[in-house]
């Protein structure tokens, strides 16, 4: 059954939005947590950099983008580096992040003078369309990774394989069969009902909540400056700009909003760009927009901004609760992989939507040339450094798209072939 959209800025009683925002906490909880704990950064303070980033990013905006800030992958490897490094640390590594954020405002700045026409021109439905596919399918291998679905000898028998399908069951179930209010949250359904399987499996482990303190302050670091570190970390930007397009694309499409033009890409740019640099300044790693938060939004039709902001919020409340941040790190990771599988489809399943509503038509050579290459780049997970860059998955398919799109020859539909398109079209509605 379908739910009625919440849109944007519509309001919900507490009741509600609370549930609703809880649901998002879970989606982004694990990898926001993550990113700190590969690198050597406290999780803590990861949280409130995430939860402040995403109540700035909502700021910048106007309230009029629905999106949720998390750690970024893209800046693991030179955090590590930077952080490992006899030479700098992590003080360091936050004055490369805080650069790395003022790279995004720079680039805000430009398209603000030059406007973002161009971008049609540029990223046209034939490479949106297969970007959008790439970002939920690049993501599909962590997802069954998580549920324990990856390498060889997977059994039923594995309790953590038990526990992500009957998350994945739960999950359909409540997005399918759920009416009213519980068509709304049918992630946090699906985690609730997981982890109950999973705490019946012997999977739930509540030693670490019995051993946090209620209240703490997270252990925030001020940054420090060198050329040399800054060098390392701010050249990411450039990789996670473009991840920053294809993100702000998805989100676009699902809530059914242009928000290149309104509120415009300088704006979320600005905010994510802003963000980042206020990870720095407290010692957190670079944000950037969360996919799984956006999967949420797919699956419930609830874009309310209220709702990300209360997810926000909680996010810094539970900074400085190490009981209730450890509670939630409690929930099995066979769980949200259950959940990750049905989120992440969902993203690729509107790239798809993309394609069909725009009449992208692959039977053109230029057109199914252009896909092809974009999906297998991002899928297939190519990398290739230009000079002290590195691209690599949704990011090169990205740029790949661009270029085939601009060099390519646009194709001419000869009358005939417009009418048999007609004709067809006609014949799949009256069908229908």
């Amino acid at each position: 059954m379908r739910t009625s959209v919440v849109d944007v800025h519509d309001r919900l009683p507490l009741a509600q939005l609370v549930p609703l925002s809880l649901q998002h906490l879970f989606a982004m909880f694990g990898a926001t947590v993550l990113v700190p704990v590969l690198t050597g950064l406290n999780p803590a303070v990861a949280l409130f950099t995430s939860g402040a980033g995403t109540l700035l990013f909502l700021l910048v905006t106007g309230g009029q983008v629905p999106a949720y800030l998390g750690s970024s992958f893209a800046f693991i490897a030179p955090l590590s580096f930077v952080i490992a490094s006899e030479r700098w640390g992590i003080p360091y590594a936050m004055g490369g992040v805080v650069v790395a954020g003022l790279v995004y405002t720079a680039v805000a700045a430009v398209i603000a003078m030059v406007g973002v026409g161009w971008l049609r021109r540029v990223i046209p439905p034939v490479v949106i369309g297969p970007v959008i596919m790439v970002i939920g399918l690049g993501l599909a291998p962590a997802a069954l990774d998580m549920a324990g679905l990856l390498g060889e000898g997977v059994t039923l028998a594995d309790p953590g394989v038990q526990a992500a399908l009957i998350t994945l069951a739960v999950a359909i179930g409540a997005a399918l069969l759920s009416r009213g209010w519980l068509s709304m949250i049918p992630v946090l359904v699906a985690v609730a009902g997981g982890y109950t399987a999973a705490w019946l499996l012997g999977l739930v482990d509540f030693t670490p909540v019995r051993e946090a303190a209620w209240l703490g302050v997270p252990e925030f670091t001020a940054p420090r400056f060198d050329l040399g570190a800054v060098l390392v970390m701010a050249p990411v930007a450039v990789v996670t700009l473009a991840e920053h397009l294809g993100d702000v694309l998805v989100l676009s499409r699902i809530v059914g909003r242009n928000f290149y033009e309104r509120p415009g890409l300088h704006r979320t740019l600005l905010g994510d760009g802003l963000a980042t640099t206020l990870a720095g300044l407290f010692g957190g790693p670079p944000n950037t927009t969360y996919g799984e938060n956006v999967g949420v939004m797919a699956i419930t039709r609830v874009y309310a901004v209220r709702v990300i902001g209360l997810t926000a919020a909680m996010a810094v409340a539970l900074s400085f609760i190490p009981k209730l941040g450890a509670l939630i790190q409690t929930v099995p990771v066979p769980v949200m992989g259950g959940v990750a599988i049905v989120l992440f489809g969902t993203i690729a399943a509107s790239g798809v939507r993309t394609l069909v509503e725009s009449r992208v038509d692959l039977s053109q050579k230029r057109n199914l040339i252009i896909a092809s290459v974009i999906l297998v780049t991002g899928i297939g997970g190519a990398a290739l450094r230009l000079g002290p860059f590195e691209l690599h998955g949704m990011a090169l398919a990205t740029v790949v798209g661009v270029i085939l799109n601009l060099v390519l020859p646009q194709a001419e539909e000869s009358p005939a072939g417009e009418r048999e398109g007609d004709a067809l079209r006609e014949a799949v509605v009256s069908r229908s």
